[in-house]
Formats: structure tokens, sequence, C-alpha cells
């Protein structure tokens, strides 16, 4: 990056702006860590097309990755077990294990993976227990901070897949319930059986069919966590709507995309990945770019 654009290290940035409380109780920077790139090797497919079959090809390097997060400042961690089979939720273990209780993990159950190319939701209520058993036993802990449903399975009913949750949380194995890639509509339907503190959805500046969502969790107190935070098109070039807001704010498109997502709402939580050590800090850095009401709706303007 040059030297105009924002970076931070350390926790010096995380003031009340930069903090959400999932849950009501569960403090997390508002900038997080999805790990799901975290897997296969170079050459393999990226983006909605990674396998996410095996555990990383240079496993020294992914750990030293993951504890330079924690020392940018991420204290959420996000993975599932469908994610090379386990070995994503195996890595994080390795890597935070000397952190404790520094960082919250979040993972997922409720997909089948049957093959590299397969995601096949599974909703059976004893899977999703047993999945979740398997977790705990990967991650090392006697408590997940915040498991989500990966997807809901319309071959179940839906309280059925949340009673699941939610006897899990009453037995203290689960802190907090989330849902993945669900309408405002099944959010409400899947509180009348559990509470949900967290959804987590594909949400960027360039993809925003889930507005609703967005708004409706808000007005819950629900974090909202987008996935593919920075996935940006022929808007995001030199010349487009981002770079030009980030000229005016003195930072990078990708900080500017992350920080359009912050001013979304004070309980958006974007959990870009990246295996790059300079990304990394260069996503941190979005925490200390303020747009204007002005240059937000502007970008939102330019970029529907």
């Amino acid at each position: 990056m040059t030297n105009d654009t924002h970076t931070t290290s350390g926790t010096e940035l995380l003031d009340g702006t930069n903090v959400f409380h999932i849950g009501g109780d569960l403090p997390v920077c508002r900038i997080g860590y999805g790990a799901m790139r975290l897997a296969d090797g170079p050459g393999d497919p990226t983006g909605p097309e990674a396998r996410i079959w095996t555990g990383p090809a240079d496993r020294p390097a992914a750990l030293r990755l993951l504890r330079t997060a924690v020392e940018c400042g991420v204290n959420l961690f996000d993975t599932a077990d469908a994610y090379a089979l386990g070995a994503g939720e195996e890595l994080l273990a390795e890597a935070l294990r000397p952190y404790g209780d520094e960082v919250a993990v979040a993972t997922k159950v409720g997909n089948l993976r049957p093959s590299p190319t397969e995601w096949v939701p599974l909703g059976h209520p004893a899977y999703l227990r047993q999945q979740t058993e398997l977790s705990l036993r990967r991650l090392g802990t006697e408590r997940i901070d915040l498991l989500y449903l990966h997807r809901l399975d319309e071959n179940y009913p839906v309280a059925e897949q949340l009673g699941a949750l939610r006897g899990l949380q009453e037995e203290g194995k689960v802190r907090h319930i989330g849902l993945s890639e669900v309408t405002v509509e099944q959010l409400v339907e899947a509180e009348r059986t559990a509470p949900v503190a967290a959804v987590q959805n594909l949400y960027n500046l360039a993809d925003r069919g889930h507005d609703p969502v967005v708004d409706h969790t808000r007005e819950r107190g629900i974090a909202f966590v987008p996935f593919f935070p920075i996935a940006m098109g022929g808007h995001a070039g030199p010349d487009g709507p981002v770079a030009r807001v980030a000229r005016e704010v003195g930072a990078t498109p990708s900080q500017t995309a992350l920080a359009w997502l912050l001013h979304r709402g004070p309980h958006v939580v974007p959990i870009p990945g990246t295996t790059s050590e300079s990304h990394l800090r260069e996503n941190m850095g979005a925490l200390d770019v303020r747009l204007s009401d002005g240059q937000f709706a502007r970008l939102a303007a330019a970029v529907s």
C-alpha cells in the first residue's frame, strides 16, 4: 500500500463504533476474518468456484497469517465444519490456542460434502447435533461462541432444525446461534424457536439483494455478517466510483468498499478472507475510514 492509505495494528481503533456485541454479550471487532480461503493449494479455483476440499498447502504460513490477524485486532474468526471436511476448524484451533478467550470462533453445521464440488444441505436434527459435537472436538473447546446453521434444509421443519441448536445452547455447548443465507421471512420463523444472534449472507456494495435482511437485523439488534464483502465488478476500476471516493478519503478501493458496509449499519460485521498479510492489514485499515453520508449515498447510487 502507499503511504496515503489507512493502516492499523493491534486494537487502537476498537472504539465504540468499531465493536459490536453479538447476542448482547460477545464483543467483536467489526471486521472479522473469514477462514474459508485457507484451504486447497495454488492453482485451485477461487471465489464462488473454490472447492474448499483440503487443508492449506502451506500450513505454517496459514498459522502465521491467523496469528497476525489477532495482532491486527481481529477477534472474530469464521469457519465451518464443511470447509476442507473439518480441517478448517482444526487449523483455527491450532492457530488461536494461545489466545484463549481473547478471540471468538464462529463455525457452521448443516452441509454435507460428498465431493469437492457438492454442498448439500442436511438439517436432520440428529445430524446437526452430531456435527456440532465433532466441531467441539476439532476446535478443542467445550462451547462454540457462535454456531450457524449453514443452510436451512427444506426437507425438515425449521422448528426442528433450530430446535436442535437450541437444545445444544441450553446444554451449554453453544453460546449464540446464527443463520446463513436466509430471508427475513425465514429469520422470523426461526426466531419462534430459538434466539438468533447473527445472520451471515452474501452482501457487498455490488450485491445488495439482502437489503431487507440488513434492515431487519438492525431493528432486532442482530449482527449482520456479510461474506464476500469486497466483491466488486467493473465499477471498481481506477476511474470508477469506488476509486473516486477512495481518493477523497485517502483509502484504497477495498477499504472504501468495507467502509461502505460499516457505514451501512452499526451491526454490520464484514468477514473478508485473504491469504495475504498485506491484504489483511489493508482490510483492517478500513476501520479507520469514515465516509460522509453523501459519499455513502453516492456509492450506493453509482453501484446498483
